[in-house]
């Protein structure tokens, strides 16, 4: 096997950045921001498309049917890196990634556009309305499996010897750009609509007539309508783009692969390279990226109580603060190397994410902190009523009496312990010396009210963090958006923000290891799988993971040994397999890189 050569950084590394290589920054980067805020405003509007899509359902079972939609864009997240990145390497890189983006605008725009199921089953034909919005959310999900290797690989390709790691780390903002670009439209709109349209009238989950506010009724299109608009100014900016010069130069050469997909996954030489970039670099990236980002926002809403606004405002802040760290880290890569800086990352994040998380806890609701540390609760059961409650999708049912006696817990965000009794035994719940059967019809009822007297605080405790928004009044609430200087919320946005920072410590220079590990010949198909599993499957199942290790000890910071398992894990396996790439000459055509 050829030994992949390493070019020593020139003076070349010390130059501005020209108008050319701007472009292609620019067109690489503006697109996939675009393709994240496409993705992440589904997520971000689960709950509201539910009930638009899937209301012959229950409420419950609406929102598992949203659900259900989301995961399925993450599941199919590394069938795309397979189906784009073979294209990729056969056709090119530039015409790859502008079919993506493509499939991921007309996919947005036409969900802001589709009947509601309601609309469709005047024709009888109700349930097309949820099966065309699960095709168009493959789609997305498709698309953007393609759109980030495609991006990743063609900035690369472009940048001088010594930059890699800076001009790469601008495609590396994209996804938290794309995240807070979704989150203001989306606040924004919410507080312009619901302030200048009446509230409208509809049937409720009840049977009960009511009304409904104009922005879930109607407004929640508007972010996805917006996005013809985003990918109008994205495809004109690529149409402009010529093809890597990496990719130039193989074609010309004759170099390239016949069958990328066997070349790079079918032959072991290859394909074991496939995998230590999973475990030794993607896996530990992305449960630092979830977590720090995803996970801390599950986390404030689900555990912490604090409203929907106030939490993503808080998020939003925190990006703001933070997303410079993509640009110094991945410069930063240039120098020391890329390995350092992702590993360490990952080490620093696994040390320290107990102690921020509990310092989250106290700054965003300081009553439920307290409760914690004061009031004992115990939940005895037999050992085999309880169930592991790992719900993805949210499709499966725990009806056994542990299993609903610790889910309140887990959902009340309450710290307990287990005692075994004997087998057969209906488990109880013990709040400050107080029993409760946990088959008795009033047990979720009279729990609620024995934690709320031992001063476990209800949602709308004064003391949770919260910016207060009134409907009617848009330009107020837009003025409340930076309402944030008080004590408290500056401690939240300061631990949010150094959550994020590790974020971009680990993600920052991801994209010029990954591109620097595999030969041009086969480079966008073997980076995009590696990439798409770890941060759609090992990132994507983080949340679902994380709440059923809650409900199963009773402990609610216990769901953060996943990521710190698997950050850990990635750090050993990098440090020992993973080589250090960043003086590497990627124009070269070896089969794989040796350490």
């Amino acid at each position: 096997m050829a030994v992949a050569s390493a070019t020593p950084v020139t003076e070349e590394a010390a130059r501005p950045m020209s108008a050319g290589e701007k472009k292609v920054i620019l067109a690489s980067s503006l697109g996939t921001v675009f393709e994240w805020y496409d993705f992440y405003l589904y997520g971000s509007l689960a709950a509201i498309i539910g009930a638009q899509f899937f209301s012959a359902y229950p409420e419950a079972t609406r929102n598992v049917f949203a659900l259900l939609a989301f995961a399925a864009g993450f599941l199919v997240r590394p069938f795309g890196a397979l189906v784009f990145g073979r294209l990729g390497d056969l056709v090119g890189r530039k015409y790859t990634f502008l079919v993506t983006i493509l499939i991921m605008g007309i996919s947005t725009f036409v969900v802001g556009l589709l009947p509601s199921y309601a609309t469709m089953n005047e024709y009888g034909v109700g349930w097309v309305a949820p099966v065309a919005l699960l095709a168009l959310r493959m789609l997305q999900g498709l698309a953007l499996g393609g759109e980030y290797g495609g991006a990743a690989v063609y900035v690369a390709e472009h940048a001088p010897r010594g930059r890699r790691g800076f001009y790469t780390a601008f495609i590396q903002t994209t996804a938290t750009l794309g995240l807070l670009l979704s989150l203001m439209v989306i606040l924004f709109t919410q507080i312009y609509v619901n302030a200048n349209y009446a509230p409208v009238a509809t049937t409720l989950a009840d049977g009960t007539a009511g009304t409904i506010t104009p922005f879930a009724a109607w407004g929640w299109r508007i972010p996805f309508l917006v996005s013809i608009v985003l990918l109008g100014i994205s495809v004109w900016i690529r149409l402009q783009m010529q093809e890597s010069p990496a990719f130039k130069k193989m074609k010309e050469e004759g170099t390239g692969s016949k069958a990328p997909l066997s070349e790079a996954f079918g032959q072991w030489r290859n394909a074991k390279w496939a995998l230590l970039a999973l475990l030794g670099l993607t896996a530990g990236q992305a449960v630092v990226w979830y977590t720090g980002q995803f996970y801390a926002l599950f986390f404030l809403q689900t555990i912490l109580k604090v409203d929907q606004f106030t939490a993503n405002v808080l998020i939003a802040w925190s990006l703001i603060l933070g997303t410079g760290g993509f640009l110094f880290f991945g410069s930063l890569s240039d120098k020391i190397g890329r390995k350092p800086i992702i590993l360490g990352g990952c080490v620093i994040a696994a040390l320290t994410f107990f102690p921020l998380f509990k310092a989250l806890t106290a700054a965003a609701n300081p009553d439920l902190y307290a409760a914690q540390q004061n009031t004992q609760v115990v939940v005895k059961a037999d050992p085999a009523d309880c169930s592991f409650q790992f719900n993805p999708v949210g499709t499966a049912k725990f009806t056994n009496s542990c299993d609903i006696a610790k889910a309140l817990l887990a959902r009340s965000a309450v710290n307990y312990t287990t005692e075994p009794v004997a087998a057969g035994t209906k488990a109880t719940v013990t709040v400050a010396g107080k029993e409760f059967a946990a088959a008795d019809p009033a047990f979720a009822k009279d729990v609620g009210a024995a934690l709320t007297a031992a001063g476990y605080p209800t949602a709308t405790n004064p003391s949770i963090v919260k910016i207060a928004i009134d409907p009617k009044d848009g330009l107020s609430n837009f003025a409340k958006m930076i309402d944030i200087f008080t004590v408290q919320k500056l401690t939240i946005i300061g631990i949010l923000t150094i959550l994020v920072l590790y974020v971009t410590m680990v993600y920052g220079p991801i994209a010029a290891a990954l591109v620097e590990l595999f030969p041009t010949r086969i480079r966008y198909t073997s980076m995009s799988l590696p990439y798409h599993i770890g941060n759609g499957w090992f990132g994507g199942l983080l949340p679902a993971t994380a709440f059923a290790m809650v409900a199963q000890t009773g402990d609610i910071y216990f769901g953060l040994w996943y990521p710190i398992v698997i950050a850990l894990a990635t750090a050993v396996i990098g440090a020992l397999f993973i080589p250090e790439t960043k003086d590497r000459d990627i124009f070269t055509y070896d089969e794989a890189p040796t350490r």
